[in-house]
């Protein structure tokens, strides 16, 4: 019998991802930037790779690839189209990046 239950990634454990999230988190004030750009406030507890780590695994620790997302939107961003990829017409506001480099 097969497990279909997946493993978690380690990278999501990692020191580096916990402090990469957290700043996203508070660069976006903790609101889900689906929802903002559809003229929505809600709380976001999720970050969510703009260009997805299995694709660009040299952008996963990069905050202008990271944007704060509720967990409805990134169960859309997931499932979307059936092909698990995020469509590329949305338009991202990229916020500049500012922080101590040392902490990532």
């Amino acid at each position: 019998m097969k497990d279909n239950m997946k493993t978690a990634d380690p990278f999501y454990k990692s020191g580096a991802w916990v402090r990469c999230r957290e700043q996203a988190l508070i660069r976006d004030n903790y609101l889900c930037q689906s929802c903002l750009r559809a003229g929505k406030l809600t709380t976001a507890n999720t970050v969510h790779h703009i260009k997805p780590r299995r694709e660009y695994s040299e952008l996963e620790l990069t905050l202008s690839n990271l944007e704060s997302i509720c967990p409805t939107c990134h169960n859309k961003e997931h499932t979307e189209k059936g092909n698990n990829k995020r469509p590329v017409s949305k338009k991202i506001k990229l916020v500049e990046e500012k922080g101590n480099p040392e902490m990532i």
